[in-house]
């Protein structure tokens, strides 16, 4: 079973107290933390490394990970702690440590090279590079020695070693065309294209990719593992309404919420703590990878808030809840920034090896201990925890197969996993539907303190703005949906923590990284680590959408300065679109990419164009919207090619061609006619449209960008709303009922 990182790893243990560290003892990286006792004589991404390559002609080995990566954690205890193999890298190799997360850079840029010269793709990735930094022999994870199947990283370290002494021009003559060849591959431009291709060609095409691959009984779309994708989920619901009348628009509703109740009710999703597992590795959304990651949090709150907006189904919205109770409980700084991660291992009991999922799963007697109440009105005799049982799947034997658990670890365990409705569970012990969701509810939380005992996964407390951009969505998302106040609150708590400890307001740059230090303070890399253009795009995204929840236009102002800062570190003015990183910032790689993939999380590219489109909505200044065309026009290739790697650019596509409504709101802001005016625009699945509050104030900061707001009126001095598209405006409109209607056209 595909695992996650090491639970019982603290930022920095020595093995054993006489144990030297490494000079990774003084980074702030949780990752490069857990390696400063290795043998191996790790050096920091940077120039001193470069330069000993040099001095010394040596090749670099590159490997990068992060904190909660099982396989990183394996090939650092079988391998990097080595003391063979630690000297075999400090002889003949300048080694060098990597968090991908810090630098997603480097990550991406050394990815394409081992996705283009091998089978795949993923972490750990160990890298040869020649002292310029191009590379020459890339992979994953590597055994430490021979086996049936694969080369053991010892002997791929002394032939690597042997190649570089007699045949090291052809290498680097090897290199040199690789990496040309990469270069060339993977350039993103307008090129001689004067516009991007049409949106309505491109929507059919990445739906019919999608449903060609959509598993009808389980839902999602691919066999396993199967991964949450939310830019999927909202590519379909956007789909849906621009078809609502067609069989297709239909289909795409169907798809998304039958995926996003199969993984509600699997066991990808914590039942018993909330919050969902990074992904699952069966068809069935059952048996998960337990690793949570917080992108994953931010994204589905907002996706299972769509749901409920579409479906009026209480059920979305609960999880939408869910998830964010789990991100305030666990993920949370007391200042309002967000940890990246849980890992997926913890000891089953203090002083024993980590194993996977232990913090979650359970054993039939562990569930009876907890749970012997007898339950009255039962048709048959009944306990508690028999009713928990039945409804979540639970068996003695356990409820994992053997190939999910070639280990053995888990044997006797349960993945807790929504077997029946609560209808069919209440009808087969004769109980009432209300009683039965009452008590397996009080069931969830004996077992959630019981759980609280038992040792906790590592925590990964690095806070990436990115990240807690995503995270500052889904709380103002979710808040503004559900009218909940406090989730406002949180999402505005977040975004004042990015803009006291991730923002340098002499340069306007984002920083990438913080870190919790001691007593639980907030503390930087010396010197800090930058942002990159992830961290621009998605904490503008979070900046626009809490203006839209909380009406407060300084979180607006602030989303228009850091865009002015993107668009000056990251903008091709030559080619179109985005580079990843900024020149300055990147200039030793061999590679200055443009990502072009919704994966996991959405391509920074394609938030981006939302953002401009939605900037333009918020201000006319056109140029916005001229970036945004130009953007869309070079990844048109891409998009033409393989629509279904970029849904969520597909979709900012649509929403360009289709032109963004905007509703503005005249009123005052804490008047009840306004409150319920903008209450009922979020009750809506509006994806593409700005909502405006217009208080009166003709100097306030948005009449001066949009000065006709200034001329609109309230009808008979109650709070109103015009909605402004395709350069036409609506009757004035005073009632939420006529608004709906609307809306709705």
């Amino acid at each position: 079973m595909p695992a996650g990182g090491k639970a019982s790893r603290t930022s920095c243990p020595p093995p054993t107290p006489q144990k030297t560290p490494n000079r990774l003892i003084h980074e702030k990286s949780p990752y490069l933390l857990q390696h400063a006792y290795n043998p191996v004589d790790w050096y920091p991404w940077g120039q001193e490394a470069f330069d000993k390559a040099k001095k010394e002609n040596k090749p670099i080995f590159l490997s990068v990970g992060y904190s909660t990566c099982h396989w990183c954690h394996m090939m650092e205890e079988e391998s990097f702690q080595n003391e063979e193999i630690g000297h075999l890298l400090n002889e003949d190799f300048v080694s060098v440590k990597v968090d991908r997360e810090e630098r997603p850079d480097v990550d991406k840029v050394y990815m394409t090279f081992v996705q283009a010269t091998s089978s795949g793709g993923g972490w750990p990735m160990n890298v040869w590079l020649t002292p310029s930094l191009q590379p020459f022999v890339g992979g994953t994870y590597f055994p430490p020695e021979d086996g049936l199947t694969r080369v053991g990283f010892r002997t791929v370290l002394m032939r690597i070693r042997e190649q570089w002494k007699q045949n090291k021009n052809t290498l680097l003559e090897n290199s040199e065309r690789v990496t040309t060849a990469l270069l060339a591959r993977s350039e993103i431009t307008v090129g001689d294209r004067q516009l991007p291709p049409s949106a309505s060609t491109m929507n059919s095409r990445c739906f019919q990719q999608l449903d060609e691959g959509y598993d009808e009984e389980y839902g999602g779309f691919a066999e396993a593992p199967k991964f949450p994708t939310p830019v999927i989920l909202s590519f379909l619901f956007s789909y849906w309404l621009s078809h609502r009348v067609t069989q297709d628009g239909s289909r795409a509703q169907q798809m998304a919420l039958h995926t996003l109740k199969m993984m509600a009710n699997g066991g990808i999703r914590d039942h018993v703590g909330q919050g969902f597992h990074r992904y699952s590795t069966d068809r069935q959304w059952h048996i998960p990878h337990f690793e949570k990651m917080l992108y994953d949090q931010a994204q589905l709150s907002v996706v299972y808030s769509q749901a409920f907006q579409i479906s009026g189904d209480e059920f979305y919205s609960d999880v939408a809840k869910g998830i964010l109770q789990y991100v305030s409980r666990s993920l949370s700084h007391r200042s309002g920034g967000f940890y990246s991660a849980e890992d997926a291992d913890s000891p089953p009991e203090r002083g024993m090896k980590p194993k996977e999922g232990a913090f979650y799963v359970w054993t039939v007697k562990e569930v009876q201990q907890l749970l012997p109440e007898t339950v009255g009105g039962a048709s048959e005799p009944l306990t508690s925890g028999q009713l928990l049982m039945k409804h979540y799947g639970l068996s003695e034997a356990g409820n994992m197969s053997s190939t999910q658990d070639p280990k053995g670890e888990l044997h006797g365990q349960n993945v807790l996993t929504v077997r029946y409705s609560l209808e069919l569970t209440a009808a087969r012990f004769g109980l009432e539907v209300e009683a039965v969701s009452t008590l397996l509810n009080a069931g969830l939380e004996k077992l959630f303190q019981a759980r609280k005992h038992r040792p906790k996964a590592h925590l990964d407390t690095k806070m990436l703005a990115a990240w807690n951009g995503l995270m500052v969505s889904g709380f103002a998302v979710t808040g503004a949906v559900l009218g909940m106040d406090k989730l406002v609150t949180q999402a505005t708590n977040g975004a004042k923590f990015l803009k006291r400890h991730m923002f340098d307001v002499a340069s306007g740059r984002l920083k990438r990284t913080c870190y919790v230090g001691t007593g639980g303070t907030v503390e930087h890399s010396n010197p800090p680590c930058w942002g990159f253009l992830e961290d621009y795009a998605f904490v503008v995204r979070g900046l626009l959408d809490l203006y839209e929840a909380s009406q407060e236009s300084s979180w607006l102002e602030w989303a228009l300065r850091l865009q002015d800062t993107q668009d000056r570190l990251f903008w091709d003015s030559r080619g179109g679109g985005y580079f990843c990183s900024e020149a300055e910032l990147g200039a030793d790689l061999p590679l200055r990419l443009k990502d072009d993939q919704d994966g996991a999380e959405p391509s920074a590219n394609s938030v981006s164009a939302h953002n401009l489109l939605r900037l333009h909505g918020f201000t006319g200044h056109k140029d916005w919207m001229d970036k945004c065309v130009c953007l869309l026009t070079a990844f048109s290739e891409r998009m033409r090619r393989v629509p279904v790697a970029l849904p969520e650019m597909v979709r900012a596509l649509s929403a360009q061609q289709q032109a963004l409504k905007q509703i503005v709101v005249c009123g005052d802001p804490q008047a009840k006619d306004t409150k319920a005016l903008i209450q009922c625009v979020h009750s809506i699945y509006l994806p593409n449209k700005v909502l405006i509050l217009a208080d009166g104030d003709p100097s306030s900061f948005l009449s001066r960008q949009l000065p006709f707001l200034s001329t609109l009126r309230r009808v008979e001095d109650r709070a109103t709303v015009y909605v402004f598209e395709n350069q036409a405006c609506s009757m004035p409109i005073t009632e939420p009922c006529e608004l709906r209607k609307l809306l709705h056209q």
